[in-house]
């Protein structure tokens, strides 16, 4: 049996979800809200004006087949296309579907005279379709917003003159034309001196973002003011909110737990319900003196009816589509159900602190070489090395030294991972970063860098220790915040970074963070997160998905910050966070405790009342009334809990 009560699988757009297993709503395209509940409203008329004349207003003619095809015209509206998909199924090799049980229910109820029930079984269930079909497009109304982002067609500079083409059809360095209030097609470098964005399509907020002239602009942003010119730098599929895009068509191909658990007991629970039906017509025969098939037959056909598991196949997968929603509505990315419950059960968060903790925008604050040295020739040699890293450091001392002098020979640059960087200049070794890099290479200093509280980069050159720059990196408005909301959830938080011990601990003192741990390289951090899952805690790693790719393998969930940032950061991570906020970060726990909570309340709510209905129903205490509400009730009643994560506010 599929994940959930349905027809066909629904396409949205241009963007439909062929890599999933099946979207499972009706397949309503532009098909408004009466048009939908068209056939039920037919039906219930039908089924009204029948029971009347059945029981209050009795005509003489209103009896045998005129009263047959007077309810079989009731019948066909809602009961032909889960007949239909009843033999679909089966052609298909999956015989006990719920179509299956609800075509055999009515059919039975028809065949021992019983025509009111079996319309009225059918059309609810047909209500409770168009009900789901309703949730599921609510539901996913946040990520098809998303999908929305990105315009097919962009204006091109050919010539010098304006040209309209296919956004997939500009090749990389091709000039495109964004008059005001136009999306941007795909992701470039401005060419314009200055221009302001509207980026809540790739950060979920809607302030603006002035970008200058050699900045890179993004797929999705919008342009706020004039006219501005964007040169192509990434092809068409290969752009960020492609990548995003993706992500979020992907993500409700990746199951939670509970799912794949309900989804596997469906297709063992199905079957046996139907085998016992069977047994409930023809056992009592054996043991049963009064044995009156149609009144054992009736059971059972009440029985088939309760026991349908539509409110759990529903109502689950539309917890996590509404969780996921949520997440999206919000700039949270979550990359599949899965990770939603995983964030449910984090007991100990793990973070990065530059850039996730702290702005990750550094300045020089001191430069402190010997007099032996030419301060700016030193400086000059610096920043041509550090042009050669896209690490935040490398970012301030450009902004401290100028432009960088391209005349500077550079030869056998290497990056050693946690401590620097490395040349030979002129025949001349050249070291920048931390003190462990000085001494790796047995470079002799007369200070003690724990007692300066500031980022070091030391400096040495021809085996001499020249000096040191200090770094300072401030922290992030919402950290405290951040902190403050995971303590709240019962969350603890341990802070590792490369940066030194006295850096990392007056940030972590700051904040109130429980644990921190400085100097740590890669393989360092990969041992202090195995230290904290040997105490069977739930690990959540907040990095940047790149140097940290170890680490997120490692954990339970992997979560990235800026959605602006690597293309690497949203292929290893888990959870993307697309702004730089870290309180988003208690944001998304909060989300997946949510969805958690409300997708146990609908199995245990499904599984109590079914229960309590099925016994009643082989004992021939409840009527093919009471088995509609066990049925479809339940399953109105878990859609409508289900849906209720959408208009919270996390």
């Amino acid at each position: 049996m599929e994940e959930c009560c349905s027809t066909k699988p629904k396409k949205e757009h241009n963007h439909s979800h062929e890599g999933h297993d099946h979207d499972h709503s009706h397949d309503t395209g532009d098909k408004s809200t009466f048009q939908m509940f068209l056939p039920a409203i037919g039906s219930f008329a039908l089924l009204l004006i029948g029971i009347a004349l059945d029981n209050y207003i009795k005509p003489a003619w209103f009896t045998g087949w005129i009263r047959l095809v007077w309810y079989l015209i009731a019948y066909i509206p809602v009961g032909l296309p889960v007949l239909k998909e009843a033999y679909e199924s089966i052609t298909n090799g999956d015989v006990f579907s719920e179509f299956f049980l609800m075509g055999i229910a009515t059919v039975g109820a028809f065949a021992i005279g019983e025509y009111p029930e079996g319309v009225a079984v059918m059309l609810f269930y047909s209500v409770g379709e168009v009900f789901q079909a309703m949730a599921v497009t609510r539901a996913k109304s946040n990520i098809k917003s998303l999908l929305d982002q990105r315009p097919d067609e962009v204006t091109i500079l050919k010539d010098g003159k304006p040209q309209t083409v296919k956004a997939e059809k500009v090749n990389i360095g091709e000039i495109i034309q964004l008059k005001s209030g136009e999306k941007l097609g795909l992701d470039g470098e401005l060419l314009s001196q200055t221009a302001s964005f509207n980026t809540s399509a790739l950060t979920g907020e809607s302030k603006p973002d002035t970008k200058t002239k050699g900045e890179t602009v993004l797929a999705g942003m919008i342009n706020l003011n004039t006219v501005s010119q964007v040169k192509v730098t990434t092809a068409y599929k290969d752009s960020k909110l492609s990548k995003i895009l993706e992500l979020v068509q992907n993500a409700t191909a990746q199951k939670a737990p509970t799912e794949l658990f309900i989804r596997k007991f469906a297709k063992i629970y199905t079957p046996i319900v139907v085998f016992l039906a069977i047994g409930i017509t023809l056992l009592p025969y054996l043991f049963v003196d009064d044995y009156q098939f149609r009144t054992w037959l009736y059971r059972a056909l009440v029985f088939l009816v309760i026991s349908c598991p539509c409110a759990l196949v529903i109502s689950i997968p539309l917890g996590y589509f509404g969780g996921i929603g949520a997440g999206s509505r919000n700039g949270i990315l979550f990359k599949g159900s899965n990770f939603l419950d995983a964030l449910a059960n984090v007991q100990n968060v793990v973070m990065d602190k530059t850039g996730t903790m702290t702005e990750g925008v550094f300045k020089v604050q001191e430069v402190d070489f010997n007099n032996e040295f030419n301060k700016d020739e030193i400086l000059k040699l610096i920043n041509a090395l550090e042009s050669k890293s896209s690490h935040p450091v490398a970012t301030a001392i450009h902004e401290y030294v100028g432009e960088v002098d391209h005349s500077v020979q550079l030869e056998n640059v290497e990056e050693i991972a946690g401590h620097g960087l490395s040349a030979t200049i002129n025949g001349k070794e050249l070291l920048v970063g931390n003190f462990k890099l000085m001494d790796k290479f047995n470079i002799n200093y007369d200070l003690k860098p724990e007692k300066i509280v500031y980022t070091l980069i030391a400096v040495a050159y021809e085996k001499k220790f020249v000096g040191y720059l200090t770094i300072a990196d401030s922290i992030k408005a919402d950290a405290q915040l951040t902190i403050n909301k995971l303590k709240s959830l019962n969350v603890k938080t341990t802070m590792l970074s490369g940066d030194k011990t006295s850096v990392v601990q007056y940030v972590a003192d700051s904040l109130r963070i429980e644990n921190a741990y400085g100097d740590l390289l890669p393989e360092d951090k990969v041992n202090k997160v195995k230290e904290i899952k040997a105490k069977n805690q739930t690990v959540a790693f907040i990095g940047d998905g790149v140097n940290d790719a170890p680490v997120v393998a490692l954990s339970d969930v992997g979560i990235a910050m800026g959605g602006l940032g690597s293309d690497a950061t949203i292929e290893t991570a888990d959870v993307v966070i697309q702004d730089d906020m870290p309180s988003k970060i208690p944001m998304a726990i909060n989300i997946g405790k949510q969805t958690k909570k409300i997708v146990w309340q609908n199995i245990i709510l499904a599984f109590a009342i079914k229960a309590i209905v099925l016994a009643l129903g082989a004992g021939g205490l409840a009527t093919m009334w009471e088995a509609v509400f066990a049925d479809v009730g339940v399953a109105l009643l878990a859609i409508l809990n289900a849906v209720r994560i959408q208009r919270m506010k996390f």
